[in-house]
C-alpha cells in the first residue's frame, strides 16, 4: 500500500469564473425548464442539446455526500457569451479554465469551510465554479477518495494543511492517499450506499430539482393500503393508535424514515473513519 499525494491519483481543478456571475447564473426555479439539460456528458453533447441552462456547482453550504445543486450557468452554444465576455478595452473578464472537464463527474467541497470539511458527489451534467473546486478521476476512485476525504483521518490532515478555514486546490491536492487494495472494495459499497441516503434527503424537497413529491404525499398514498395501516400504527403506538388525523401518522412515518436515515448515515461514517485509521495507522491518534 503506497503512499501518494492526492494530486498523483487524480485531478483536483478549479472550475470557471464567469467575470459576472449576475448576468451569467441564476437559481434552476427561476429559469424555464425545458431550457434545462442536467444529463450531458461532455461540452460536445452539451451543444448539441441546444440548451441553454446547465448545473453549476458553486460550493455552497456544510453539506456532505450529496446536494447543494441550487444553480444553473448559461452555457448556450458552448459556453460562447462566457467565453467572449470582455470589458470596454476587449480583455476578457471571464476565466473559463479546465473546460476539458465540465460536465465530468466529480468529488466537490466548499473553499470556505466553518472547521470541518464535506466533499460531495457530483454526477456528470455539472459545470464548476472557482469556489465548487472539483476532484477528477475514475468512478471507483473518486468514491474511495470521496470517503477519505470526509473521513476523521482528513479533517486531521487538512486541519495541520491548513489551519485556518479555508481549503485551496493546493491543500487538497497534498493530501496523503494511500489506496489500500484490500478494503477498496469495502469503502466503495459503503461511500454508493451513503451517497443514496444523501440524495434521497436531498430529493426530499422542492428545492431539488429531481424532486417527485412530498414525503407525506408519498406516506398518504401508501396509507390507502389498511395493511399498511395497520401495521404503522401497530409499530408507532403498540396496538393502541392514538393520532387525531392520518396526516399526524404520516408525520410520524417521516420522522421514523429521516431517523433511520441519520442513524444509517452516521453508521456509515463511523465505519469509514474506523477503516482509514487502520489503513493510516492512526489508532493512538483518533476514533
Amino acid at each position: 500500500n503506497k503512499e501518494h499525494s492526492l494530486s498523483t491519483v487524480a485531478e483536483p481543478k478549479q472550475g470557471l469564473a464567469t467575470g459576472y456571475n449576475n448576468r451569467f447564473l441564476r437559481l434552476w426555479h427561476e429559469i424555464e425548464i425545458t431550457k434545462f439539460n442536467s444529463n450531458c456528458t461532455s461540452r460536445k453533447n452539451a451543444a448539441e442539446s441546444k440548451k441553454k441552462w446547465f448545473p453549476y456547482n458553486k460550493g455552497g453550504a456544510f453539506r456532505k455526500w450529496y446536494g447543494n445543486n441550487d444553480y444553473v450557468v448559461n452555457w448556450y452554444n458552448d459556453g460562447y457569451e462566457i467565453r467572449h465576455f470582455t470589458n470596454e478595452s476587449g480583455k476578457l473578464r471571464s476565466r473559463p479554465q479546465n473546460t476539458d472537464t465540465y460536465f465530468k463527474e466529480s468529488i466537490t467541497w466548499s473553499k470556505i469551510s466553518s472547521g470541518s470539511i464535506a466533499f460531495r458527489y457530483k454526477p456528470a451534467g455539472h459545470i464548476y465554479d472557482v469556489a465548487g473546486t472539483s476532484v477528477f478521476a475514475s468512478h471507483d476512485l473518486l468514491l474511495y477518495l470521496q470517503g477519505f476525504c470526509n473521513s476523521s483521518t482528513a479533517l486531521k490532515i487538512a486541519n495541520i494543511l491548513s489551519p485556518t478555514i479555508n481549503y485551496e486546490v493546493g491543500h487538497i491536492a497534498s493530501f496523503p492517499i494511500i489506496i489500500d487494495k484490500d478494503k477498496m472494495g469495502k469503502v466503495i459499497e459503503i461511500v454508493e450506499k451513503t451517497i443514496e441516503i444523501s440524495k434521497a434527503d436531498w430529493d426530499s424537497f422542492e428545492t431539488s430539482w429531481d424532486f417527485k413529491e412530498h414525503p407525506l404525499v408519498r406516506l398518504s398514498k401508501d396509507l390507502w393500503d389498511s395493511t399498511a395501516v395497520g401495521a404503522s400504527m401497530s409499530y408507532y403506538y403498540g396496538g393502541h393508535p392514538k393520532v387525531d388525523s392520518p396526516l399526524e401518522l404520516c408525520y410520524m412515518l417521516w420522522q421514523g424514515e429521516c431517523n433511520e436515515r441519520f442513524k444509517q448515515l452516521k453508521a456509515n461514517e463511523e465505519e469509514l473513519n474506523r477503516i482509514f485509521i487502520d489503513i493510516y495507522g492512526l489508532q493512538d491518534e483518533l476514533t
